[in-house]
């Protein structure tokens, strides 16, 4: 099935702060994001490895997932997978600023959006957060394309967090439906 609603990001390149929170990097940043013609806010992202989501069977090494919330408080989740390939300064940024177990006040600017593919096919459903609370009936935006990463980059995250993912989840009568751009 096909979903027809567009995705429109605003992510500023201002950090809050980036926090080792115990179960994965996070960042606190400010950005919003307008889907389906609705607006959310970005709350913060944060990483899993290896992706918490498959294509075709097939897992990523890193996943980011965007945490985003509308004023009624419901939660818009936009997860992009990593993938060996070319650096990514964003993501260089948000590595050389991890400090284990600590808040971290971040001075360099990181620019979410080199963290979301140009192409944004993706697939949509409804289910739940990956960590506590486990709260349900979020909107899940799996994005299609990956985003390249180095393996240096990779390996650097593994250093603090290797197999920080929820395991795949069956869809239990779920409808997965895909949104081509």
């Amino acid at each position: 099935m096909k979903d027809e609603g567009k995705i429109e990001l605003n992510y500023s390149k201002t950090v809050v702060d980036e926090v080792d929170n115990g179960h994965s990097i996070q960042v606190d940043d400010t950005g919003s994001a307008v889907i389906d013609g609705r607006k959310f806010d970005l709350v913060q992202f944060h990483f899993h490895a290896k992706s918490e989501h498959t294509v075709n069977d097939k897992h990523y090494p890193i996943e980011v997932h965007f945490v985003n919330q509308a004023q009624d408080g419901r939660l818009a989740v936009i997860a992009v997978f990593f993938k060996e390939g070319k650096e990514n300064a964003a993501f260089q940024t948000v590595l050389d600023n991890i400090k284990a177990g600590e808040k971290a006040d971040v001075a360099d600017e990181v620019n979410a959006t080199q963290m979301i593919p140009a192409n944004k096919t993706y697939y949509h459903y409804i289910g739940s957060l990956t960590t506590p609370p486990l709260s349900e009936n979020v909107e899940w935006y799996v994005m299609k394309n990956p985003v390249e990463v180095s393996k240096a980059q990779i390996v650097a995250f593994n250093k603090y967090y290797d197999s920080n993912n929820r395991k795949i989840q069956p869809l239990n009568g779920r409808t997965v439906l895909e949104h081509i751009e």
